[in-house]
């Protein structure tokens, strides 16, 4: 089969790949589309050692059941394999396994014709829906998750709570998305990449240019970092209220300096985030298919053959879309 596949620091290879070995309990999907996250791009600077080249990336993915026990079926995979049985699987928290692994990190992924993965990981899409927008349901899960964890940590309904978003890729312009969806009263979405904020607002956000006019100095009831840099956590502790939320997303970097003092001073509830659940993904992929979260037309579409220059592009910035899907 054809595969793309991460080579070498900063380089990838469109090349033939072996099938993947289909295991007991595991289908074989024929992949139709699958997003390069943010994730990919921190492997392929050689910043995750976690994927290690050679090796096929990719797990925001969706396709058609080529083998298994429902060959034909249009699914979305699940990417996060876990045990099953811990504590954490048996309570709804499968995110949090100890045993959990993710295609496309230590076994092949989804930059290829085909994947194999648990039947359970599998999760049927929505008769008629575009393929492309299925790809999104991973990144909107990591989103949902976030802000159903802030929802519960919050002293007042979200509803009522003025949000801020940093960063302007799929997780963070679907967070702000899903915030508008759950009616909250004000969203603004922080942004440097001048096309990524056209993007954002032609999608109905409240976009802005953080190093031309910072956030809001202690505005905003929830704060939502995608980006997860040293620079985007400061400006988060900044910009939150006293007795609000940081839900934290991104793992741009995990070092730096860490501002606990006013965490603590404040009453700041700091979220760290991994992930999603399968109720996540049921819920975001239900929300992406009724139209909830508005017209997704702000994805690029590109044959699978084109991923490296993809790669190339979105470490330049050179791409106003929030989100590229590769074809096979």
């Amino acid at each position: 089969m054809k595969a793309l596949v991460y080579t070498d620091l900063e380089e990838t290879a469109f090349r033939e790949e072996p099938a993947p070995l289909v295991a007991p309990g595991e289908a074989l999907v024929g992949v139709e589309a699958v997003g390069i996250c943010g994730s990919d791009m921190h492997a392929w600077h050689g910043h995750d050692p976690r994927r290690a080249p050679p090796l096929i990336l990719g797990h925001e993915a969706a396709g058609t059941v080529l083998a298994g026990s429902e060959p034909g079926r249009k699914v979305v995979l699940n990417p996060l394999i876990t045990c099953g049985v811990c504590g954490h699987c048996r309570t709804g928290r499968a995110n949090l396994c100890a045993e959990r692994e993710l295609i496309g990190m230590r076994r092949p992924g989804a930059f290829a014709e085909r994947v194999a993965i648990p039947e359970r990981n599998l999760i049927p899409v929505p008769e008629g829906m575009d393929m492309a927008e299925a790809a999104l349901t991973e990144p909107c899960a990591t989103a949902w998750h976030a802000l159903a964890l802030a929802a519960r940590a919050a002293w007042r309904p979200l509803s009522e709570s003025r949000a801020l978003v940093i960063g302007g890729g799929s997780v963070g312009l679907l967070a702000g998305l899903i915030l508008q969806a759950w009616s909250a009263p004000a969203v603004r979405l922080a942004e440097t990449n001048p096309l990524r904020r056209e993007t954002a607002r032609a999608a109905g956000l409240d976009a802005f240019d953080p190093l031309d006019a910072p956030a809001e100095a202690g505005a905003f009831d929830l704060v939502f970092d995608a980006v997860g840099a040293t620079a985007t956590r400061a400006a988060a502790i900044a910009a939150v209220r006293p007795g609000g939320i940081i839900a934290h997303v991104g793992l741009q970097d995990w070092a730096g300096d860490f501002d606990a003092r006013t965490l603590t001073l404040s009453e700041i509830t700091f979220i760290g985030v991994y992930t999603y659940t399968d109720a996540d993904l049921r819920a975001s992929l239900a929300a992406l298919a009724s139209g909830r979260l508005g017209r997704l037309d702000w994805i690029e579409r590109r044959p699978l053959a084109e991923g490296g220059q993809a790669f190339h592009d979105l470490n330049a910035k050179r791409t106003r879309a929030a989100k590229i899907v590769l074809t096979p």
